[in-house]
This record gives C-alpha cells, sequence and structure tokens, in this order.
C-alpha cells in the first residue's frame, strides 16, 4: 500500500503534465476560403446578377421616357416664351401664350421632381434587391461550407480576402494548406440548372 502510494505521488505530476502537454499540442485545425471567388464563381450569382441587370435596362427605358419628356417640354416652354414676346402677334396672343409658358414651367418642375423621385425610388429598390439576393446566395454557400468543415473535422473556416474595418487584410499570412475554395465551389456549381451555360467550377 504505502509503494502504492509512493508511486502515485512519483506518477500524479508527471501525468498531469502530459495531459497538459497533449491539450496544448491539439492546436485547432482551420480551414480557408475565398469567399469571393467562390461567390462570383457560383452560378447562382450569375443568374441573379442577370436578372438585376434586366431590372435596371427596364428602370433606365422609363427614366429615358421621363427625360425625354422633359426635353420636350422644354422645347415647348421656349416656343411659348418666345410667342409671348413676338411683337408681331397680337396682344391677346402674347398674353396667351405667357399664360401657357408659366402652365408649362410647373409642368416641367413636376417632371423634374418625378425624375428625382424615381431615381431615389428605382436606387433603394434595387439596392434592396440585390441585398436579399446576396443574403440568399451566401446562406447555400454557407451550408456547403458547414458539410466540408465539419467532413474535414475543421474548428472554423476563415476568408482568406476578408478585410478590416480600415480595408486592411484579416489574414496577413497563409501556407495555403486547407483551402476549400475549389471543393466548394465545384460542388455549388454541381447543382447548376441544364439550361444554363457551364459554370465556372473550382479548378482552371
Amino acid at each position: 500500500m504505502k509503494t502504492y502510494c509512493r508511486l502515485i505521488r512519483v506518477l500524479g505530476p508527471l501525468i498531469a503534465l502530459l495531459a497538459i502537454s497533449s491539450d496544448a499540442l491539439a492546436q485547432p485545425k482551420i480551414g480557408l476560403i475565398d469567399l469571393k471567388k467562390v461567390f462570383d464563381g457560383y452560378w447562382m450569382t450569375k443568374q441573379q446578377n442577370a436578372e438585376l441587370k434586366e431590372t435596371e435596362a427596364e428602370y433606365e427605358k422609363s427614366r429615358r421616357r421621363l427625360l425625354e419628356d422633359y426635353q420636350r417640354a422644354g422645347e415647348e416652354y421656349k416656343k411659348l416664351l418666345e410667342g409671348a414676346n413676338d411683337q408681331a402677334l397680337s396682344a391677346e396672343e402674347r398674353a396667351k401664350r405667357k399664360t401657357d409658358a408659366e402652365r408649362k414651367v410647373l409642368e416641367i418642375r413636376e417632371i423634374e421632381q418625378s425624375v428625382t423621385q424615381f431615381d431615389r425610388t428605382t436606387r433603394q429598390t434595387l439596392a434592396d434587391q440585390t441585398k436579399r439576393m446576396r443574403d440568399r446566395i451566401l446562406v447555400k454557400i454557407r451550408e456547403v461550407i458547414d458539410v466540408h468543415a465539419r467532413r474535414g473535422g475543421y474548428t472554423m473556416v476563415l476568408d482568406t480576402v476578408a478585410e478590416t474595418i480600415n480595408q486592411t487584410p484579416m489574414i496577413l499570412y497563409h501556407n495555403g494548406q486547407n483551402d476549400l475554395t475549389d471543393a466548394v465551389l465545384t460542388e455549388l456549381n454541381a447543382t447548376a440548372p441544364v439550361s444554363l451555360p457551364a459554370p465556372a467550377t473550382g479548378r482552371p
């Protein structure tokens, strides 16, 4: 019994030291990913960007029509103003054209306000649509990243192109090991509809 106790006293600290050393050596396994490359190369991103461009084109057509109305009203106002000052016309006709010119000024101001409101609404609508698109796509990307991280036993996955609030690189150095970019992008693009052009994979 005494021998056993002495053995415990001798080996106890050694066992504890080995346990601490083992914990210290158990470094976290960190995965890396170029999130921008994955996001830009994902077929769903390209599809959503194409839809956004179509929406922007429709907005641009509407805006161009407003500007054409504005230009036409400006030309009409100029003619009315010239008529109001044309001494060859009767005083009654000049007065009428002056009144019409004043009404045209009000019309021009209404068009200007319409253009301003249209631009403001359009910017907000496109910003909201873009945010919803990005959020949906990022959810899909994170789902695939989670699967690869769990499968590979990674403690965390870091974005290699992330920046700080000061626009400096978040990660200053990495050796390129445990990079999941190609695998994640390939898996995401494996679900691309047949009707779409072949999307980019992680490899050239």
